[in-house]
C-alpha cells in the first residue's frame, strides 16, 4: 500500500491539466481502516488542489462509503436541508445524487451556494457509471470569478443574488425542502435562516433570501464566485417548458427564479456570460466503479452531463459553514 506521506502535488494525475487523480492500491486493507490511516494525508492532498479524485478504493455499499467518508473528513456527515433538488437518503446521511432526468443537465454550482449556510466538504462515489455519458464536471471556483467580466462581478458583489422560490408539485413541495409537514417548523427554518416567508394559501408557500455572489474561503483566503443565480433563473428552464409555464402564471409565481439583491431583474445576457466562464473552466472525467471524489464546495463547483444507463452516485457532506462567520 502505498505511503500518503510522501504524496506530493506533484504525483497526482493530470486530467484535463487539473491535478486531480490519486490512484491507490489497499490491499487486503477494508476501505474503513485505509481512511483512519490516511485522513490527515487525504486532507493535506484535498487542501493543497481543493479536488481529489481517488481510484482503486473498494466499497460494500453506501454505509461503508458514509463511514469513511465521515472518518476523511474528520466528522459526521450532515443533512440535506432546505433541499433544491429531487433525492433519496440512505443510511447515515447518504443520499442519491439528484434524481433528474437523464436528458436533463444539471449546470456547475457549489452545493447550497442559494443559502446562507452550506457544507464546506462534499464526496461522491460512482457505484455504477452509465454506460454512457454521465460525468460529475468539476470547476475552480477561483478561476471562475478570476474570468467573470468586471462589469458583472461588481454588480453581483455590490447587490447579491435573491432567490425566490414557490413550492408546488411542479418542482418539489415545501414539505421535501424542509423535510416536515409542520407550517411551525418551517417558520422557524426561515426565522433562523433569514428566509422571508409567506403562505399564498393552505398549501402554497413562497420564500425569498438575499444572499452572496461571491464569498471568502475562511481557510485559504481565497475569494471565490459562490452562487447559484444562473442555476435559479428562469432562463435555465429550457425554452419549450419556460414559455409552457409562463402562459400559465405570472413570473412571481414560479417555482424558482433570481433576482439582484435589490430585486431588479438580471439580464439573461448577463447570466450567459456566466455560463459561458463555467463551460470555459469544466473539467470533465469518465466515472469508474468506485471512484470517490472529494471536492472542498467552496473552491470547486459540480455539476451532471446527460447520460444513457443505470448510472448511480451516493453524496455525503460534512463541515457545515454559517456565511456569518466570514
Amino acid at each position: 500500500m502505498r505511503d500518503l506521506t510522501q504524496v506530493g502535488c506533484e504525483d497526482l494525475k493530470p486530467i484535463q491539466g487539473t491535478p486531480l487523480l490519486l490512484e491507490v492500491d489497499t490491499g487486503a486493507v477494508r476501505v474503513t481502516d485505509w481512511a483512519e490511516q490516511n485522513r490527515g494525508e487525504v486532507e493535506r492532498l484535498l487542501q493543497a488542489n481543493g479536488a481529489l479524485l481517488i481510484r482503486g478504493l473498494r466499497f460494500l455499499g453506501s454505509q461503508q462509503f458514509g463511514t469513511t467518508l465521515s472518518t476523511l473528513f474528520g466528522e459526521e456527515l450532515i443533512q440535506y436541508t432546505y433541499r433544491s433538488t429531487p433525492r433519496t437518503e440512505l443510511r447515515g446521511s447518504v443520499y442519491t445524487a439528484t434524481e433528474y432526468h437523464p436528458d436533463q443537465v444539471i449546470p456547475q454550482h457549489n452545493e447550497n451556494s442559494y443559502s446562507n449556510r452550506w457544507a464546506m466538504r462534499i464526496g461522491f462515489l460512482c457505484t455504477m457509471p452509465a454506460s454512457q455519458g454521465g460525468a460529475t464536471p468539476i470547476c475552480d471556483s477561483r478561476k471562475v470569478l478570476s474570468d467573470i467580466p468586471d462589469d458583472v462581478r461588481e454588480r453581483f458583489e455590490r447587490d447579491g443574488v435573491m432567490y425566490v422560490r414557490n413550492y408546488s408539485d411542479i418542482d418539489i413541495p415545501w414539505t421535501e425542502v424542509f423535510q416536515t409537514g409542520d407550517r411551525s417548523e418551517v417558520e422557524a427554518f426561515c426565522a433562523a435562516n433569514d428566509l422571508q416567508w409567506e403562505w399564498l394559501d393552505e398549501q402554497r408557500l413562497r420564500t425569498r433570501q438575499v444572499n452572496q455572489a461571491t464569498a471568502v474561503h475562511p481557510l485559504s483566503g481565497d475569494t471565490v464566485w459562490f452562487n447559484q443565480a444562473h442555476l435559479f433563473h428562469v432562463t435555465n428552464l429550457e425554452p419549450e417548458l419556460r414559455t409552457s409555464l409562463l402562459s400559465v402564471m405570472d413570473e412571481s409565481e414560479l417555482p424558482r427564479n433570481t433576482y439582484y439583491g435589490d430585486g431588479e431583474p438580471i439580464d439573461p445576457a448577463t447570466l450567459d456570460r456566466v455560463r459561458g466562464v463555467y463551460e470555459r473552466h469544466q473539467i470533465a472525467f469518465e466515472w469508474q466503479r468506485n471512484d470517490l471524489l472529494l471536492l472542498d464546495n467552496m473552491l470547486y463547483s459540480h455539476g451532471r452531463g446527460t447520460f444513457a444507463g443505470n448510472r448511480q452516485v451516493l453524496v455525503g457532506m460534512a463541515r457545515p459553514h454559517d456565511a456569518a462567520a466570514a
